[in-house]
């Protein structure tokens, strides 16, 4: 079985393999479905996913109708906008056929200027507090990617506690 640790402050005993679902993105859900039950059997237990990654989330709403109890499902949104960020959320929840998701995360945060629509007022931050507020999302992360992520996830961290914080390692 798969070493599970604390995730971030989502208070989640996450696998220490997080499954990214934008492998299924043009996969079919012949072969999609076996994956997943490849997954759940290997005890992983967080399914990481994005608006953008193809048809994936798509892939992930058959197996959520069985298993959304045992996973801690993760989406992200690329809108900084809090209109794009809701509609997205919203969007993601539909196609997932999921009434709410563990963790919502602004994908690859990395620009000053999308980081202060995302940060500022009526930004995907906003959004995200709300969508919380009315129990659409658990938690609230940011992601990204890059050579000077790290210090727009500390820019992101003065300005909102955030409950994960994801870049490549």
């Amino acid at each position: 079985m798969i070493l599970t640790q604390p995730f971030g402050k989502t208070g989640h005993d996450s696998s220490r393999i997080i499954f990214g679902a934008a492998a299924l993105s043009s996969m079919r859900q012949e072969k999609a479905d076996k994956v997943l039950e490849m997954v759940r059997s290997s005890g992983i237990n967080h399914i990481d996913t994005a608006a953008t990654y193809g048809d994936s989330e798509l892939r992930l709403a058959d197996f959520m109708q069985s298993y959304r109890d045992e996973v801690f499902l993760a989406t992200k949104t690329s809108s900084r906008d809090g209109d794009g960020a809701r509609a997205s959320i919203e969007s993601s929840l539909k196609r997932m056929g999921v009434d709410n998701v563990d963790l919502i995360q602004f994908h690859n945060l990395a620009q000053d200027d999308q980081w202060e629509i995302a940060m500022g007022s009526g930004g995907c931050l906003e959004a995200a507090i709300k969508a919380r507020e009315e129990g659409l999302v658990s938690h609230i992360g940011v992601t990204g990617h890059g050579t000077r992520i790290a210090e727009m996830h500390l820019k992101s961290l003065a300005r909102f506690d955030f409950d994960s914080v994801l870049l490549p390692y």
